[in-house]
């Protein structure tokens, strides 16, 4: 990260894959090749593909992000592990379905390792902006050390989900969501049990730049979403102005015998992940 007059500009590193968010990235890329004589692949321009994310324009300028060719690679290691492409599905999982109650047989060393490596490639998936199938690929990835005949079915029809919704796309509007319909209703904590308390802002934090942004969170919680243990399970959606950029979906670590206990360790998750956040965004300006 580097500031260059009113913006900050930012190379994003993952092993030897690099994303440059610059204002002539094409002069720091012949930097790069010619003074420190780095090898970098023949592919190198605008972005279009990063870590199996695809980055589209869409007509209006506007940027996309959807992992279409890996989802094609996803169904073509399908195929090739059953034989045939994944059937069509509306949902990851039908409605009501408890994964946990299943009875059938266990399945064979074989066909385990063919559970466990769809289960990897559903939770990179996720997190490369499919976070529609998230709560059902933590469900079933409970049971990849031992997994059922039933449980294999659901995970094909997850896959059969995302085949059908494979054009499913985030895109990244920067414009501001309009809150002009919220209350902006003040609480007096002082005289609460918590006191009264600030948010921690860092001392070192380098100025802002750039415009604002507004941050919107999304929280809730599936009580008994497990029948068997009685754990329920958080799920959490944070955007960026328009945009989501952060998603969570895990049991809960205690069991909850109503819905407000559930609802509240929800909400303390994603207060803590707003604070992550939030401090994360002041760091990079």
């Amino acid at each position: 990260m580097r500031r260059n007059g009113d913006i900050y500009e930012y190379i994003a590193v993952y092993v030897d894959d690099l994303a440059i968010g610059m204002r002539d990235p094409k002069a720091f890329v012949d930097i790069l090749e010619k003074k420190y004589h780095f090898k970098l692949s023949k592919d190198t321009g605008p972005i279009q593909y990063h870590l199996g994310l695809d980055f589209i324009r869409d007509a209006d300028g506007t940027l996309r992000l959807e992992p279409k060719k890996f989802i094609q690679r996803l169904v073509d290691s399908y195929e090739r592990l059953f034989g045939s492409k994944p059937k069509h599905a509306s949902s990851p999982l039908e409605k009501g379905d408890h994964p946990e109650l299943d009875t059938s047989e266990l399945l064979e060393a074989e066909d385990i390792s063919k559970f466990q490596s769809l289960i990897g490639s559903l939770q990179w998936t996720v997190t490369l902006a499919r976070f529609d199938i998230a709560t059902a690929v933590m469900g079933l990835s409970s049971f990849r050390a031992a997994p059922r005949r039933g449980h294999m079915q659901r995970l094909c029809r997850i896959c059969g989900y995302i085949y059908k919704f494979k054009n499913a796309a985030i895109r990244i509007r920067v414009d501001e969501p309009d809150m002009s319909d919220v209350p902006e209703t003040e609480y007096d904590w002082s005289h609460s049990v918590y006191g009264d308390v600030k948010e921690q802002v860092p001392q070192d934090a380098p100025p802002p730049l750039g415009r604002y942004v507004t941050l919107t969170h999304y929280v809730d919680a599936n009580l008994m979403h497990c029948v068997l243990t009685g754990r329920s399970v958080t799920g959490v959606l944070h955007l960026m102005n328009k945009t989501p950029i952060d998603w969570f979906s895990k049991k809960q670590a205690t069991v909850e015998t109503a819905t407000f206990g559930s609802e509240f360790v929800a909400a303390r998750t994603a207060v803590e992940q707003i604070m992550d956040l939030r401090l994360t965004l002041r760091y990079l300006g």
